[in-house]
């Protein structure tokens, strides 16, 4: 007999995400498809997502369908345009002269991303001193196709802690973080690594948040920076120089 999974349940998912007209990938958690399609970017990690059910953590379309998934099997999950990002909007598609991008330093090439009056858009062609941009989101008017596999449903406080934590904190391996729970007290001893990871106090903020949101149990959070002092070296014993004797005569 299996569970079905509820709305508020913290699974782990692994996904390749393509655009079904051109077969292209867009989004996975796997780091060897990553590598190999060119979306592996420094510093980011590539491994199963932690999603709340029902939070919106992923397309609201696949999110939609994690309660009817078995875990460890395999699904593909289709997601049309209007699930998606949207039917394309000829309305935001526009010309734009050439000479109003250099003037804001802007040298457009196809296909690039580019920020123009604050909005993000694809240059789609050049030509004749004009530019076309299309401010439609890059995902619009495409059918979507997840593969995607719930590896595991978590289901210790500790270990959704512990999941939450490395959300927001994926640099540093998810068990150097030591967590005491005791009486609804949640401690957390920070590793040596995270005090010096860029917005580590933003990322502190994040989890406790997020604890307070989803871990009812738990009514304080704790963290704890331990600097420890640098061992003294010992002195070292030198052995006194032999005396010089005086010359025979």
């Amino acid at each position: 007999f299996k569970m079905a999974l509820q709305k508020g349940d913290f699974i782990l998912i692994d996904y390749v995400a393509k655009v079904k007209e051109t077969n292209e990938v867009f989004d996975t958690t796997k780091e060897d498809v990553a590598k190999k399609e060119h979306l592996h970017k420094e510093g980011e990690m590539h491994e199963p997502e932690l999603v709340v059910v029902g939070e919106g953590w992923v397309l609201k379309a696949l999110d939609d369908v994690l309660t009817t998934m078995d875990i460890n099997k395999p699904e593909t999950v289709e997601i049309s345009p209007e699930k998606g990002f949207g039917q394309r909007d000829p309305e935001k598609i526009k010309r734009v002269s050439l000479k109003q991008l250099y003037a804001k330093e802007i040298n457009p090439a196809i296909g690039a991303r580019i920020e123009y009056q604050g909005k993000m858009a694809t240059v789609r062609s050049i030509g004749a001193g004009r530019v076309l941009l299309d401010f439609n989101p890059p995902l619009a008017g495409r059918t979507l196709v997840y593969d995607a596999i719930i590896t595991k449903k978590i289901e210790s406080l500790e270990e959704k802690t512990g999941a939450l934590i490395h959300r927001r904190v994926p640099v540093v391996e998810e068990n150097k973080f030591k967590l005491t729970i005791q009486d609804k007290n949640l401690t957390i001893d920070m590793p040596e690594e995270t005090f010096y990871v860029e917005g580590i106090q933003i990322a502190k903020r994040g989890i406790a948040i997020d604890i307070q949101k989803f871990l009812p149990d738990i009514a304080e959070t704790k963290f704890v920076e331990t600097f420890k002092a640098e061992p003294k070296p010992a002195p070292v014993a030198v052995a006194p120089e032999p005396e010089a004797k005086a010359d025979a005569p």
